[in-house]
């Protein structure tokens, strides 16, 4: 059974510029278009493209009000993840070998060349990172934190850490859930979001320390199926909150946001940028095919929390 979605591909490395000694194509390797065969709902427009990444993330996860948002307006337990998706690793002295794997199902060992080849991938964990709120780090625990949801997709180390508590301040659950929870309020009631960012405290292997310029809190109302599934929109949501972070913050910074007298069910979702690269109201912009430095350009996608009203 299907849990949630790789919100961002991997293959970060394919959008370095040949300048720079990369593929010049496109994070993700998003760098194809539609055809006969392509469904019509994705079909590009003047203002977007959903065969682009936006800040390294798919558009589906990306888009405010969007697919995701969409899965989550209807009530689902729809969870991202990053992924490390590595076959042939960007500067890996290593090509595939001379077999032939139609024939024999194999191609053979790998020849070390000694010359730095130009590959789309990086090591699994080198770029993108998939954090887990796990009880320990066994293989079912790390699991079963993915099913339930706790989890943040992390690009090029932007952030090391991130905990949310998600509280009524009335008379219904004043303890609270985290990310990947469901919680409850009295009708009318204040819901409290606090949100703690531990920064990075090393540099990426890009050889730099990311520094997060800010946090976005997304919201929107839970409205149940939707009427028209091919729809891929949630008009509701939106961004409710902006966060800046002071460019001399170190370790820990913490912001909270209330939700006043709260009358319908929501949920609310939480991403960062290094803000390198945003349109003019703080969204991600779209990659561009053949200059898209992946460390230039960081976000992180922590999934929802979803509020019930009683």
């Amino acid at each position: 059974m299907a849990v949630g979605m790789e919100g961002a591909p991997g293959h970060q490395a394919a959008g370095i510029r040949t300048a720079d000694g990369g593929r010049g194509g496109a994070r993700g390797y998003y760098d194809g278009a539609p055809n006969q065969d392509s469904f019509p709902g994705f079909a590009p427009t003047a203002a977007e493209n959903p065969y682009r990444t936006y800040g390294g993330f798919d558009w589906m996860t990306a888009k405010v009000g969007g697919l995701w948002d969409s899965l989550l307006a209807e009530g689902r337990p729809w969870w991202v993840t990053a992924t490390s998706d590595a076959h042939q690793v960007h500067l890996d002295t290593f090509k595939p070998g001379a077999g032939d794997h139609n024939a024999t199902g194999s191609r053979g060992a790998p020849v070390d060349t000694g010359t730095p080849q130009v590959y789309g991938d990086y090591w699994p964990g080198f770029y993108s990172s998939t954090l887990v709120g796990a009880d320990s780090k066994s293989y079912v625990d790390v699991m079963r934190g993915m099913q339930a949801g706790r989890v943040v997709a992390v690009h090029g180390r932007l952030i090391d850490g991130l905990t949310v508590r998600v509280r009524s301040l009335g008379e219904g659950d004043a303890r609270g859930v985290t990310i990947g929870g469901r919680t409850f309020v009295r009708r009318g009631d204040d819901v409290e979001v606090v949100v703690e960012v531990d920064l990075a405290r090393g540099a990426n292997f890009g050889g730099a320390v990311p520094r997060l310029a800010k946090v976005d809190l997304i919201a929107g109302p839970v409205t149940g199926p939707a009427a028209d599934r091919d729809a891929f929109s949630a008009p509701g949501t939106q961004v409710v909150g902006q966060f800046e972070v002071p460019r001399t913050a170190r370790g820990t910074v913490r912001f909270t946001h209330a939700f006043r007298r709260v009358e319908g069910a929501f949920y609310l979702r939480l991403r960062g940028s290094d803000g390198n690269r945003l349109t003019a109201d703080g969204h991600p912009v779209m990659d561009v095919v053949g200059d898209a430095d992946p460390w230039s350009d960081l976000w992180f996608y922590a999934n929802p929390v979803f509020v019930d009203v009683i």
